[in-house]
């Protein structure tokens, strides 16, 4: 019991560990674009109150509070209604350009850090190149190509006299072939020597499914290492590319869960903190290079789910502000607190609800690793 609970515990510190790294990063971008615009940050808290510790550093406190959910900043004159004791130094009387960009500082910042991730870890993996050749890399047990010979590491030059240099080209030559005799023409290579072949094949015209008419997993990209001082602006540039490929992969995700809730419908493919803390320990288990790439990717999932326009997330004081610009007046103080508070109550519910589903799947698993595959299905 004592050696369950123990582990419990650290799977817990890890996840809070991970969490909090994004958070604060999250949240010092709000921080210091409000300081260069001369706003009063109060207090900047991890967790939600009440409050556990607290430590005052210049005008600021810094607080750890007792409800692991989030972070925030608190500005003088956050929201209309306020006491305003420094009229100059209110989040409300600043311009509007200045609110929007402290109000996206903390998705600009995760941004950042999910590039800086990426970079770090195609620094140290590699970057995949073309090389303009095809090799197979895997071979199917009882396959056609398994059956006449293919091996891994064949390199495919020709398919019925026409030249491949593609996964794309090699895929279509085949495909045009199914249920035909094909002569494929390959190098393989030995220790001592490589030395050219013709094999002939009937590619399979219905092959179980995953497996091709072939049977053999091709490749035409290899990874390349980069000098070393070359590498961190390979590793920025690859960074860079997966950010943009990540951010749009969640972008879908985001329209899938709003077609769920519209249906009243708990969303599918999202994690609570047992997911969310059950990925961690499985991914800090691989290694440092793993865990920075999914540092990466919560990164950006914590950015983009930001911009949404739904209070409390950063995307609303956007749009509060845009409505102030469009119709010249600003929301009314008690209007603004029960948007912000009825907001804020749902997005609780929400999370609830994905926590109640989660705990009997975790329990019926039986492991992370397991409950982890019941995730990513």
């Amino acid at each position: 019991m004592i050696d369950l609970v123990l582990k419990i515990l650290i799977v817990a510190f890890k996840g809070f560990a991970f969490l909090s790294l994004l958070i604060v990063g999250h949240e010092l971008g709000h921080f210091l674009v409000a300081k260069f615009f001369g706003v009063w940050v109060e207090e900047f808290g991890l967790g939600l109150p009440p409050r556990a510790l607290k430590k005052k550093f210049g005008e600021t406190i810094f607080s750890l509070n007792f409800l692991p959910v989030g972070g925030f900043v608190k500005l003088h004159g956050e929201t209309n209604g306020e006491e305003v004791s420094y009229p100059d130094r209110a989040f409300v009387n600043k311009g509007k350009i200045a609110r929007i960009l402290i109000s996206l500082a903390g998705v600009v910042a995760n941004f950042i850090m999910a590039f800086l991730a990426f970079a770090i870890v195609y620094s140290f993996v590699g970057v995949p190149r073309e090389t303009g050749t095809v090799r197979i890399v895997d071979v199917s047990e009882g396959t056609p190509a398994q059956i006449v010979g293919f091996v891994v590491g064949d390199v495919v030059k020709k398919v019925d006299n026409k030249e491949v240099h593609s996964t794309k080209s090699f895929i279509a030559e085949v495909e045009s072939k199914k249920g035909k005799r094909t002569v494929i023409e390959i190098e393989r290579s030995t220790e001592s020597l490589t030395e050219a072949r013709k094999i002939t094949v009937t590619p399979r015209s219905d092959p179980p499914q995953g497996e091709g008419p072939l049977g053999v997993a091709i490749s035409s990209t290899e990874t390349y290492f980069a000098p070393i001082w070359q590498r961190p602006f390979i590793g920025a540039w690859y960074g860079a590319r997966e950010a943009v490929s990540t951010s749009k992969a969640v972008v879908l995700g985001l329209f899938g869960i709003a077609t769920d809730v519209s249906k009243g419908q708990v969303p599918k493919g999202t994690v609570g903190p047992f997911g969310i803390f059950a990925l961690i320990e499985y991914v800090w288990r691989l290694g440092p290079i793993p865990l920075i790439n999914f540092l990466g990717i919560i990164s950006i999932n914590l950015a983009i789910i930001n911009l949404v326009p739904f209070p409390p997330l950063d995307g609303s004081r956007v749009l509060f502000i845009g409505i102030e610009a469009f119709f010249g007046k600003k929301i009314l103080p008690k209007a603004e607190s029960i948007i912000y508070t009825t907001g804020m109550i749902l997005l609780l519910l929400l999370m609830f609800a994905i926590t109640a589903r989660e705990i009997p799947n975790a329990f019926k698993a039986g492991s992370i690793n397991s409950f982890v595959e019941t995730i990513v299905k």
